[in-house]
């Protein structure tokens, strides 16, 4: 997949996902095999003001992550504009609107999928953000509001022709949020709509699911979310690699803590904000429950190393799908 100068050489995509998509896991996921890693998504306003909050959010490796993709959420096309100028020039080389997040507080300020019901203000934003920056613009979209305003081919087009590089199609409408199934038939309908590179998303939680995405619906890339959490390794299976063993899976674990923590800057809210990629890293082990009935209680950087060496050097695969059961997924949304 080629995206305006440079080429991707496998068609593998990690999933923008907030508190997940972060450098230590981008970083991650690119070495294991993924081709291109954007940014959780980052508000417009947050990076046009410089909050230092926002600013620790385009933290990237520039040796790993090339190019360096950051993904803005963002209703005015001028402030939007402004916000790629800021993050062009903190080192993104591709600029990805979101227009698919369903949660409230981003779509009760016309951003995210509010802009799948506004198609002319989505193209003016991808046109500004495109002039402003020089950069190649992307977006992110889903199947439309709810089942009575499935538009996807409609905003595909409208933003095709105002420049927008490629999109990624998540075919749930906001309505549906996480929930339900994925109609991989959107994306088909979209990829016979427009010339610009088409990237499914949703459900695709397996390389047969991926090949079969690429089967049905023709797309160009296929964008992995939730199936990553805990599993990076996902994208090395993608094209043929191993699952890992359990020194691998040890090793690994380790190291996302340690480089989340120095990402993080705060022992404790580091700590704090790394149970959740525990939980996910513990799915389909056997013992996961007990291990994450104790791991939601840690507050100390040594306790979690502990806990890791303990639980991971030890943990096998539970062949029974037992070990599955309610992890919060949806947490990272994007």
């Amino acid at each position: 997949m080629k995206l305006g100068p440079y080429q991707f050489a496998t068609p593998y995509i990690l999933a923008p996902m907030a508190g997940v998509s972060q450098m230590p896991f981008r970083r991650i996921v690119l070495e294991l095999g993924a081709s291109w890693a954007p940014t959780e998504l980052i508000s417009a306003e947050g990076l046009f003001r410089m909050s230092p909050r926002t600013v620790r959010y385009l933290r990237h490796d520039p040796k790993v992550e090339q190019p360096f993709c950051v993904q803005l959420f963002g209703g005015d096309p001028e402030r939007m504009a402004q916000a790629g100028v800021a993050a062009r020039d903190l080192g993104a080389r591709i600029i990805d609107i979101n227009m698919g997040c369903p949660v409230p507080k981003v779509t009760r300020n016309g951003a995210g999928s509010a802009l799948m019901g506004d198609p002319a203000r989505a193209a003016l934003i991808v046109q500004k953000v495109r002039e402003a920056t020089g950069l190649p613009v992307t977006a992110k979209i889903r199947s439309g509001w709810d089942s009575s305003r499935v538009n996807a081919v409609d905003v595909a087009r409208a933003l095709e022709q105002a420049g927008a590089a490629a999109l990624a199609i998540h075919p749930r409408t906001r309505a549906q949020a996480y929930s339900g199934k994925a109609d991989w038939s959107v994306i088909a309908q979209v990829k016979k709509t427009i010339a610009i590179p088409v990237i499914g998303n949703g459900d695709v939680k397996s390389p047969a699911d991926a090949r079969r995405m690429f089967e049905e619906t023709g797309c160009d890339a296929v964008m992995v979310g939730r199936a990553a959490l805990g599993n990076p390794w996902i994208f090395r299976q993608l094209t043929g690699g191993p699952p890992p063993d359990r020194a691998e899976r040890l090793a690994l674990v380790s190291r996302h803590f340690e480089e989340h923590l120095a990402f993080f800057g705060d022992p404790l809210g580091g700590v704090r904000a790394f149970r959740k990629p525990l939980l996910w890293y513990a799915r389909g082990l056997r013992g996961a429950n007990q291990f994450r009935t104790g791991a939601t209680l840690l507050d100390d950087p040594a306790q979690v190393r502990s806990a890791i060496e303990r639980f991971f050097s030890t943990a096998e695969p539970d062949q029974n799908g037992s070990a599955e059961d309610d992890v919060d997924c949806d947490a990272a949304y994007g």
